[in-house]
């Protein structure tokens, strides 16, 4: 199936997934306000999440390497801190620290054999991390001014909704192809989408944007994991050190700066 596709189905199965969970612990009623707020907050995530998993699922079928793919994908990790320069949101330096490692490690994890050439599904993939820093940084932005689960309900409705009419518009949609890939479009709605966007805004809440952005970078570790304990993928010593970077890395960002540190 296309990627338009592939990712309207599966943000609105996430959506589908989530509203019960919303009915059920933040059932309250809006005022105008209120209800204006969410749906301008949720559109704009909607729409960087658009941007970033259409850029995403383009920039992996052209360039069919799952690990090349990873590694730029994970290059958000450097872009959120320098955004944050901008911002006025100043990283200490144990953040760039870990910033650095993580980034080294993803290299060595994800990239066994060198990285090649520059590619368009490259490129897609570089611009594609752009809007993945920008979604942690509006998460950020957001977070403290609307409810957790119905922000994350509204992105992936506006997400889904817009991939749908672009999947209509540009890609043939066929419900057969829907049947034959149901478990991991399940999957990902479910686990990949529902539970974890929905807990990554949760967890935003007391988390800085650059040190989320380090923590991301275990999804590179769990899948060597997961390859190696599902599918029986050996792990070479180069990617066992690029585990090692991304952990230290992690380690790094939870050091306080000077400053919090004195205020402690």
């Amino acid at each position: 199936m296309g990627p338009f596709t592939f990712n309207g189905v599966t943000f609105l199965l996430g959506a589908a997934t989530l509203i019960p969970v919303v009915l059920l612990f933040d059932r309250g009623r809006l005022n105008r306000a209120e209800l204006k707020r969410l749906l301008g907050c949720g559109t704009i995530c909607g729409l960087i999440l658009f941007g970033a998993g259409s850029f995403q699922q383009f920039g992996v079928e052209l360039t069919n390497s799952a690990g090349k793919s990873g590694f730029i994908t994970g290059l958000y990790i450097i872009i959120v801190p320098i955004a944050g320069i901008f911002m006025k949101r100043r990283a200490t330096l144990f953040t760039w620290a870990g910033a650095a490692f993580a980034v080294a490690g993803m290299y060595f994890l994800c990239v066994p054999d060198g990285f090649g050439g520059i590619t368009r599904g490259d490129a897609m993939l570089f611009f594609g991390a752009f809007f993945w820093a920008a979604h942690i940084i509006a998460i950020d932005k957001f977070v403290s001014k609307v409810s957790s689960l119905k922000l994350s309900l509204t992105q992936f409705v506006v997400c889904g909704l817009i991939s749908m009419i672009c999947a209509f518009a540009t890609e043939t949609v066929r419900p057969d192809l829907l049947l034959l890939g149901a478990a991991p479009l399940l999957y990902r709605g479910v686990m990949s989408i529902s539970v974890a966007y929905t807990l990554q805004i949760i967890g935003q809440r007391r988390v800085a944007p650059a040190k989320a952005a380090i923590i991301f970078s275990l999804e590179s570790v769990f899948s060597a994991i997961g390859g190696a304990i599902l599918i029986r993928e050996v792990m070479s010593g180069r990617g066992y050190f690029g585990c090692a970077l991304i952990f230290a890395g992690i380690l790094f960002a939870q050091i306080p700066g000077r400053k919090k540190a004195a205020r402690r």
